[in-house]
């Protein structure tokens, strides 16, 4: 993975073992999480702007790391995860322990394989198929709106605010 400096929203969530949200079957456990960027990505305006059946959906199920997911996580899909089509456009990732499970997300605002390739050894040749193949399994925020920056932060607010309160009514 790779993060440039104002190209992405990374947030993370830890869930202790006893909340409301913990699920020992780890493909279970992060659907939620997608669920949460898709309300937050509709409340700033996301969803509605986006007019195909099942643009944004959330990968229920097993990791499929496909053709190039083992080089590129971006390129697979995992629990959890946001795809607009056939394309991510959030990625997950989970660390579990004894006392809970921490869910780092991430979605660019720009999708572009390129800055991770230039930190791989490849001849010019592979390098040039690579990204070829990779410019389609993800896709950023900023290809889908017109004002992306903006957005984004929108859309960190809206998720910090609706952080799920299950089993915290009067704190």
């Amino acid at each position: 993975m790779y993060l440039g400096v104002g190209d992405h929203l990374w947030v993370d969530a830890w869930i202790p073992r006893d909340d409301a949200l913990w699920s020992h079957d780890v493909s279970v456990a992060a659907e939620w999480v997608g669920q949460w960027w898709i309300e937050a990505f509709a409340a700033v305006g996301i969803g509605a702007r986006i007019a195909t059946e099942r643009a944004l959906w959330v990968h229920t199920g097993r990791s499929v790391p496909g053709p190039l997911g083992d080089l590129v996580c971006f390129a697979g899909r995992g629990p959890g995860e946001v795809f607009y089509g056939d394309r991510k456009i959030v990625g997950l990732s989970q660390w579990r322990s004894r006392e809970g499970a921490l869910f780092s997300s991430c979605a660019y605002l720009e999708w572009e394989p390129e800055p991770l390739l230039d930190l791989l050894s490849f001849d010019d040749a592979t390098r040039s198929d690579l990204a070829g193949a990779l410019r389609d399994v993800a896709v950023g925020v900023g290809a889908l709106l017109a004002s992306a920056v903006d957005e984004l932060a929108g859309v960190r607010e809206r998720l910090v605010g609706a952080f799920p309160r299950i089993g915290l009514e009067g704190t």
